[in-house]
């Protein structure tokens, strides 16, 4: 059958917003123990519930109370929710931020005392001491008055007692982690680091690695007793091993085999037998999964599916568990013996096929940006089997600005990308400046110039792709979430580059932002932007609100008004600005979503009311049957 020309836009898709939602199960933090994979779950059709999922070796599957959440609100990302040993599993709930011992009952007891007022006191990222009877974690206090206290606390694992307090004076803690004769590593960063910038290595409360100028990853000891960690000293995320007090590199590279931690309980190396360390590590985009052999420098890489990883973990042997992802299979939890190199699929985060014919491949792509440097994306050309486009046309384009601003885009196949390429838009997924996955120097150019750079890397994305003639230059829009809300508003409010923007919980002002957000970021600006209120005229400077009437183009903005991270305060601004100028807008808040939608019905609405908004300002009528949203000052 052949294509039907048809308007860019306008193309008929099967991948539909409720598909969206059926296959939008998120995976996290795999864990192995005595036989059993557990796993969580992200599922927008159980109103963002995570639930600890088990697989047993008999094959049969079960997950914690329905009644229960896993996940906690420490560091306000949450992760490192639950922990498991022996026959116990324990985790953070929700709701009330207690930490629950999984029993097999409908209702699991809590194991950490009630804290008033409820969720102000928060649990992460646990080990279990060798004999079972406690768990050392990170604890976050919510103090009237609005101070937050992080600390290391033993928890008693059979709820008998209040926390004891381990270690305490910093501003930040993660990763404790108990060697196998009991000592305890852990590590610590204060303000204004993030703990991409410098982390400390800390061992029974000796500092032993890191600083201000490097960041420490994923602390592990290996089944021996010896300490592993990972850091950037070199410019580049490597391994290490602490011998006889010295930092030892295992396979220098130049890759990266940490991320920033964003999140507790991230897991990118394991311990095979025999002195083997499993990892995973990334160039220019990709990942890669690989062995490092004891006394070795190089890296066995394994030939494997999957092109991004999410954690993994081992069981000791020759077996591997992990997240992984490609451009044509989405998130997947497996299981790969290194022996055999056989894989075995435990779960799929899509219970349903969708025909390669609709599914676009994306393009890694290199650019010219400011400065005479390069920055990195990937792109995404309309595909649909059923169409092409009309005669002399040529796409829309959509650029995307992830958030962080320090995080990195992957190529795992996203439905939410293909849900606008199977209609005929052209996306371009931008890593730009400062990055992850590119390096210590790469992720440091943001540094000082956070909405330059990203914002610059944006638009020349999009005009390498227009001077290609992938793209119709005067039909493309910029959409980022959270930080890559801010980029995005950036890019409209000083450039004139993009016809449309979509704003998702995005960042408006700066000063309001350093102001008003909660502890893990209260200074991740000093470096971005510089020390605030000195440094406030700068913050005036590059805050979109500020200069609201330069905009020149439509723009639609979603917000969750219990965002703690960006709050509801910011979208309104920028509302009451592009109403006085009398801009076409529209606004659609979600009142029970935070920072991130996770609620079917909202992600849902997301995507066909942002599909409706293009389509009104761009002149496709969508083939989709989607609500009308209402959009202030468009003309007819």
């Amino acid at each position: 059958m052949s294509s039907v020309p048809a308007p860019y836009g306008s193309w008929k898709s099967p991948i539909t917003s409720s598909l969206l939602i059926s296959a939008g199960v998120s995976f996290a933090e795999v864990v192995f123990c005595e036989g059993r994979v557990f796993w969580l779950e992200g599922r927008p059709a159980e109103s963002g519930r995570v639930a600890v999922v088990c697989a047993e070796p008999d094959g049969s599957v079960w997950e914690i109370p329905r009644n229960k959440n896993a996940r906690t609100r420490a560091q306000e990302y949450g992760g490192g929710a639950y922990v498991v040993y022996g026959g116990g599993l324990f985790f953070s709930n929700f709701s009330d931020q207690r930490m629950y011992r999984h029993d097999g009952s409908s209702f699991p007891p809590p194991i950490t005392p009630e804290a008033d007022p409820p969720g102000s006191v928060r649990f992460a990222d646990g080990r279990v001491t060798p004999d079972g009877r406690t768990i050392i974690c990170v604890r976050e206090r919510h103090e009237p008055g609005g101070e937050v206290i992080t600390e290391i606390v033993a928890v008693p694992a059979n709820g008998s007692g209040s926390p004891e307090v381990i270690a305490t004076g910093a501003d930040f803690y993660s990763s404790p982690r108990i060697s196998p004769d009991g000592k305890l590593a852990w590590l610590q960063w204060n303000h204004p680091q993030m703990p991409w910038d410098g982390t400390e290595l800390w061992v029974d409360h000796k500092r032993v690695a890191g600083g201000n100028s490097e960041s420490i990853f994923q602390p592990e000891w290996s089944p021996g007793g010896t300490l592993h960690f990972v850091s950037d000293r070199t410019g580049w995320w490597n391994i290490y091993a602490l011998i006889d007090g010295a930092a030892t590199p295992l396979a220098p590279a130049d890759a990266e085999f940490g991320q920033p931690q964003w999140v507790f309980g991230m897991s990118r190396y394991a311990f095979l037998s025999g002195g083997r360390v499993a990892c995973v590590y990334s160039r220019k985009g990709l990942d890669y999964l690989g062995i490092i052999y004891p006394g070795g420098k190089e890296i066995e890489t394994l030939v494997v599916p999957y092109s991004t990883f999410g954690s993994i973990r081992s069981d000791g042997g020759n077996k591997l568990f992990f997240i992984a992802a490609s451009p044509s299979r989405a998130a997947e939890v497996a299981a790969m013996d290194v022996s055999t190199k056989e894989i075995r699929v435990l779960r799929r985060s899509m219970d349903v096929d969708v025909d390669t014919g609709y599914i676009s491949s994306p393009e890694p792509i290199e650019f010219p940006t400011s400065n005479g440097l390069t920055a990195f994306a990937l792109y995404y050309a309309p595909k649909n089997k059923d169409f092409m486009g009309a005669a002399g046309e040529r796409p829309p384009l959509l650029v995307l600005s992830h958030g962080g601003p320090t995080g990195a885009t992957t190529s795992a196949l996203k439905l939410a990308i293909q849900y606008w390429t199977s209609r005929g838009f052209a996306v371009v997924d931008v890593n730009y400046g400062g990055s992850s996955g590119y390096g210590r120097a790469y992720r440091q150019r943001l540094n000082g110039a956070w909405g330059i750079v990203d914002m610059e890397d944006c638009i020349n994305a999009a005009r390498f792709l227009e001077k290609r003639g992938d793209v119709d230059g005067k039909r493309m829009a910029i959409r980022g979430g959270s930080a890559g809300g801010y980029t995005t508003l950036c890019a409209l409010v000083f450039s004139n580059v993009f016809a449309a923007g979509a704003s998702h919980y995005g960042v408006a002002d700066l000063a309001a932002l350093a102001k008003d957000t909660h502890k893990f970021e209260s200074r991740y600006l000093d470096n971005l932007i510089g020390p605030y209120p000195e440094a406030a005229e700068l913050y005036e400077k590059r805050s979109p609100i500020n200069y609201a009437e330069r905009l020149s183009c439509p723009l639609i903005i979603f917000q969750g008004l219990e965002d703690k991270v960006v709050p509801p305060s910011q979208a309104e601004i920028m509302i009451r600005a592009l109403r006085a100028k009398r801009l076409p807008f529209a606004y659609v808040s979600f009142p029970t979503e935070g920072h991130g939608f996770r609620e079917a019905a909202n992600i849902q609405r997301a995507a066909e009311a942002e599909l409706y908004f293009y389509g009104r300002v761009f002149g496709f009528k969508s083939a989709d049957e989607i609500l009308p949203v209402e959009i202030e000052n468009l003309q007819p």
